[in-house]
């Protein structure tokens, strides 16, 4: 079905409109059937509630705008490519799987656990989300004034620029590669372990045994707060700018160089590690030493 219009509609049954092409769907409710606009290529989507299963499947080219997710259309947008979402509340779990060149603008993810897995070219902007495992396996992320609660974002992505944003999260950004945070805060737990060439700037970080096991890890002008312990273990070819920090334990970095105010405790327990190789600078005054 091509270049119809759908206003003030109450749509049931499976595959309620399947395969329309486009085509408008306006003021309307689609429940009691999975599936209602699967297939569909450029639909405009506008002041539309989704109350079923899987209503965006295997689509193309939509606008979707001030639209509602109810809790029952989990998993509701997989395969979904060259899209935009904009002023959307989402209650659904596990939205957004294995899609291509996504926006996302003025988003509130109720539940967003699993959701957005495997996409790839994904823009947020003025996202909220709550849930764990955001974002997994997830390549070419742009996001700005991105606010997430949550555990275990971003696990395995690459390619993500993050800015202005704020993460409450602990195992964040494990297994990445390249990461660029700007003036993010941050607060969690084991921050990106086993990642490769990850870089914050300007940002102010909370996090007990964070950045461990990682490598081309670069901060630029940062601040890590005081209860932030146990961190840079195994950490090859840092280089770390925290100038105002009072770092309160360095555990056995490999690698690279350090600049800190100051460091409570440095715990170097570990003979296998080369010291020639890591440089560790505090201040005295207002000059550096190293240690």
């Amino acid at each position: 079905m091509k270049n119809q219009e759908y206003r003030n509609g109450h749509f049931t049954g499976e595959r309620a409109l399947f395969r329309l092409d486009d085509s408008l769907v306006e003021n309307s409710l689609f429940d009691e059937g999975e599936s209602p606009l699967k297939e569909g290529r450029n639909l405009t989507v506008r002041n539309v509630t989704f109350g079923y299963k899987y209503p965006l499947w295997y689509g193309k080219g939509h606008t979707v705008k001030n639209c509602i997710f109810h809790v029952m259309s989990r998993s509701g947008i997989w395969y979904t490519d060259d899209s935009s979402f904009e002023n959307c509340d989402i209650e659904a779990p596990k939205e957004f799987r294995r899609c291509k060149n996504i926006s996302l603008k003025n988003i509130n993810f109720h539940d967003a656990q699993e959701t957005l897995w495997t996409c790839q070219g994904v823009k947020l902007e003025n996202v909220k989300a709550k849930g764990d495992y955001f974002g997994m396996n997830s390549t070419d992320v742009e996001a700005e004034n991105f606010d997430l609660l949550g555990n275990y974002p971003f696990d395995g992505g690459k390619n993500i620029h993050v800015k202005n944003s704020r993460l409450i999260s602990k195992d964040a950004f494990w297994n990445c590669e390249n990461v660029t945070l700007e003036n993010c805060v941050i607060e969690g737990e084991y921050f990106g372990w086993n990642s490769k060439n990850i870089t914050l700037i300007n940002c102010t970080i909370t996090s007990h045994q964070g950045f461990c096991y990682m490598k081309g890890l670069k901060l630029v002008n940062c601040k890590i707060l005081p209860t932030s312990d146990l961190i840079f273990e195994y950490c090859e070819n840092v280089s770390i700018d925290v100038p105002t920090s009072d770092l309160e334990t360095v555990k056995n970095p490999i690698s690279g160089e350090i600049h800190a105010h100051s460091i409570k405790e440095m715990i170097r327990d570990d003979e296998r590690i080369d010291r020639s190789k890591i440089h560790i600078f505090v201040k005295e005054g207002k000059n550096e030493h190293e240690i």
